[in-house]
C-alpha cells in the first residue's frame, strides 16, 4: 500500500473505495459536477491543498477533464499534483453498460495502473525512493515533432490516440499527462514507432 502525503480528490464513491484498498491517504470526493456549487467542498479543497497539497486523480473523460480543470481553477497551481489514467475501453462490473464515452474511469482499472500514474505524478510517497526520470519540456515535443512543426497536430493526435490519452487533450494538459506517465525516453521511443 502506497502512503501518500497530499490528499487525492477524485469524483466520487467508487473510485474513493477503489483507492482505500491500495493507498494509504486523504482521498476526497468531489461528487461529481456538485463540487461546482459547493462552496463548502470547495473551501475544505482549498484548505488542505494550503496545509499539505493535493493530487487530482479523476477519470480520463471529458467530465473528469472537466472537473479537474474547475479545481484547477480553484486552488494555486503550487499546491496541485495532477495524476493521469490512461483511457481503456470498457465497461466497469457495477454498471450494466458502458460510460457514453465507453472507457474506464478510476474505479475501473487496475491497482497496478492506478500505483503507476500516482508514482510518476510526482506525488509525494512516504517510505518509498523514487525519483522521477527527466521531466519532457515544451522544448522537447517541438524536437519530437509534437508541437511547432508542420506536422505537429496530426503527430499529437496519433500519438495520444496510440496512447489511449483523450485526443482533446490541449498540448500543455499533454505535456502534464506524458510526464505523470512516461519518462523522456519512453516517449521517444514511443513516438519513433508512429513513423
Amino acid at each position: 500500500m502506497l502512503t501518500v502525503k497530499e490528499a487525492i480528490i477524485v469524483e466520487g464513491r467508487y473510485d474513493k473505495i477503489k483507492l482505500s484498498g491500495i493507498v494509504n491517504a486523504a482521498i476526497i470526493e468531489t461528487n461529481g459536477f456538485r463540487v461546482f456549487s459547493d462552496r463548502e467542498k470547495q473551501s475544505l479543497i482549498r484548505q488542505i491543498a494550503d496545509v499539505r497539497g493535493i493530487l487530482i486523480l479523476t477519470d480520463s473523460d471529458s467530465a473528469g477533464f472537466v472537473i479537474r480543470n474547475f479545481i484547477k481553477g480553484t486552488v494555486p497551481a503550487d499546491k496541485i499534483k495532477h495524476c493521469y489514467i490512461p483511457q481503456i475501453e470498457g465497461k466497469e462490473k457495477r454498471k450494466a453498460q458502458k460510460s457514453r464515452e465507453g472507457i474506464l474511469g478510476v474505479e475501473g482499472v487496475t491497482d497496478e495502473i492506478i500505483i503507476d500514474a500516482i508514482r510518476k505524478s510526482g506525488a509525494t510517497i512516504l517510505g518509498e525512493d523514487y525519483s522521477p526520470s527527466k521531466e519532457i519540456t515544451k522544448a522537447d515535443l517541438c524536437a519530437l515533432g509534437l508541437a511547432g512543426g508542420e506536422n505537429a497536430a496530426k503527430n499529437r493526435q496519433a500519438l495520444l490516440k496510440k496512447l489511449n490519452l483523450p485526443t482533446y487533450l490541449s498540448s500543455n494538459a499533454m505535456l502534464a499527462a506524458l510526464n505523470c506517465l512516461y519518462s523522456f525516453e519512453e516517449l521517444k521511443l514511443l513516438v519513433s514507432d508512429l513513423s
